[in-house]
Formats: C-alpha cells, sequence, structure tokens
C-alpha cells in the first residue's frame, strides 16, 4: 500500500500545479506528518519535489522536471501505450486512466508526436467484447460467475467457475478458472460463452491448481504425426515446440485433449499428414472420412 501511495503522490504531483499535505493525507486516509514522510522519500528517490508554507503553500514539482527523461525513454512509454490501447476497444474503459497518465508523464504520446513503430491490434468480435468486460469487473472483486458453455462438439452445459485469468492469444480470448462442476482448473473459449451472470458470492484463492493440469495432460491423446515438408512452415507455427526435422518430413509429437479436435486439425491438413501413432487415432480418422464420404453419397 505504501508503494501505491507513493506513486500516486507522484502522479498527482504531474498532474497538478500545487498539491497540500492536508489534501494528500485525506485522499489516501494517512497522517499529514506519513504525508511528509512520503514526499521525503519522493525526493531521495531523485524526484524533486519543492515544498511551500502560508496559505497559498503545499507541494509541486520542481520547474522543468520530466520524470520520462529521469526513468523511461519515449519508445519505453511509446509500447506500454501502444499495448494498452490495443486492448482498451475490448476492456472498454479499464486502461483509459492509465493511458491518460502515460500522456501526462509524455505528452508526445497524445499529440501524434511519436513513430508507433510497432502495433499492437488486439481488436476482438462483438460477442466477445461482452464478455470480456464483465469477467474481468468478476475477477476484480473475486465473484463467482455463471454461465453456459457450447463446447467445440456443440454439447451445452452450465458452468460456476472462479475466474481467474483472461488471456488473449492469436485473436482469441480465453477465461481460465476453477470450475466447480469438474472441481478443476479449465479453459474456456470465451466466444462460445452465453448467459454470463456474476455473483456476488465470493471466492478465496485456491492452492496447488497446477496439479489439475497436469493431470488433464496425463489424460491427453499421446499423437505421432508425420508432415510433409512442403507445408513446414505452417506446422512449426502451430506447433512450435513440439516439431523436429527429418529428411523430406516434419514429424511432431503433441498431446490432443479430445480426439474430436485432433481429427479436425488433422483433416485440416488434408493429404500432406500422416499418424503414425497411435492406431486408435487412425481408426477415428478412417471412421470420419467414411462418415463424410457417406454424407455426400446420400446428397447424391
Amino acid at each position: 500500500m505504501k508503494l501505491d501511495r507513493l506513486l500516486g503522490i507522484t502522479m498527482e504531483l504531474l498532474t497538478k500545479k500545487r498539491v497540500t499535505a492536508t489534501a494528500l493525507a485525506a485522499r489516501y486516509e494517512v497522517s499529514v506528518r506519513t504525508i511528509y514522510r512520503d514526499v521525503d522519500l519522493i525526493n531521495q528517490a531523485g524526484i524533486p519535489v519543492a515544498s511551500f508554507t502560508g496559505a497559498d503553500g503545499g507541494f509541486e514539482l520542481m520547474s522543468g522536471f520530466y520524470l520520462t527523461r529521469q526513468h523511461f525513454s519515449i519508445d519505453d512509454f511509446l509500447a506500454i501505450y501502444n499495448l494498452l490501447k490495443g486492448i482498451e476497444g475490448t476492456a472498454k474503459g479499464k486502461y483509459t486512466t492509465i493511458m491518460n497518465k502515460l500522456g501526462t508523464l509524455q505528452p508526445a504520446l497524445l499529440n501524434g508526436g511519436c513513430h508507433e513503430q510497432i502495433i499492437f491490434d488486439m481488436s476482438t468480435s462483438e460477442r466477445e467484447r461482452t464478455w470480456v468486460q464483465p469477467i474481468l469487473h468478476a475477477m476484480d472483486r473475486s465473484n463467482l460467475i455463471k454461465f453456459t458453455y457450447t463446447s467445440a462438439s456443440g454439447s451445452c452445459s452450465e458452468r460456476q467457475v472462479e475466474p481467474l485469468h483472461l488471456y488473449w492469444e492469436q485473436g482469441v480470448w480465453y477465461l481460465e478458472a476453477y470450475c466447480l462442476f469438474k472441481q478443476a482448473k479449465r479453459i474456456f473459449r470465451v466466444s462460445r460463452i452465453s448467459a454470463l451472470e456474476a455473483s456476488s458470492e465470493n471466492f478465496l484463492p485456491r492452492e496447488n491448481l497446477e496439479e489439475g493440469r497436469e493431470e488433464k495432460k496425463a489424460l491427453g491423446i499421446q499423437a505421432h504425426l508425420r508432415f510433409d515438408s512442403s507445408i513446414g512452415p505452417r506446422v512449426t507455427e502451430q506447433f512450435p515446440e513440439a516439431f523436429i526435422s527429418v529428411e523430406g518430413y516434419v514429424e511432431v509429437q503433441t498431446i490432443f485433449y479430445t480426439t474430436a479436435y485432433a481429427i479436425s486439425v488433422i483433416l485440416s491438413y488434408g493429404s500432406k499428414v500422416e499418424i503414425l501413432s497411435p492406431p486408435e487415432l487412425k481408426e477415428d480418422l478412417l471412421q470420419e472420412l467414411e462418415n463424410i464420404r457417406n454424407r455426400y453419397e446420400i446428397k447424391s
């Protein structure tokens, strides 16, 4: 809390001409004596704060001081600012205050005076934006959330979860949560969530949740696949840590958590992939191909 208060006081000094010890003490609910000690620590950190007495007294930063010149380069601020700007469209309002503070520290961020070398595009669908904000709200308050979830195979289930993290990966948002129904940590694709409701009921953080993830990993399908080298770039992008290159081929040993997902991935590569193991997965693929053939024969 002390570090938060020191940062808050510094921001106050950067955004206002002069602030009084009484006003700062009331804002942070501490004594005036504590505020004077905090200002002394800020001075020791290399941020020059001038003190003024009298009716118009208070604290202000010495003329000509900019925090960016002392601690951060313009490129440092630009990277942080652009990352926040890229996510702001999804998490509307959550990071606006931080962006404004960065703009105060470096006005060139707001007036277009910086050249953007890296652009973060974290735009997402309207459906995902609908749920990201209430999920963040529930995470901030440690509230349970309920929703209907549709799996990749199309089955629906009602879930009540303890939200833990939101992930943005390859243009898709995922929720990591402890599922009270499954009694384990699970990953939910946000676009497959519907009818989400946040509860006023709170939860306490759980310990040793990583064990559930290892358990899940052990139950997965251990697959050994061989791909034609002509599609090597795509394979190495999809399986960046699971491939080895051999003469004329790229081989992958990976884990699929469901048969349906494994089949969908393998089918997406057409004749450019061969299943080396397990034999059960080969049989599942052949059955799926037979189902496809039957569907087209019926229509013709």
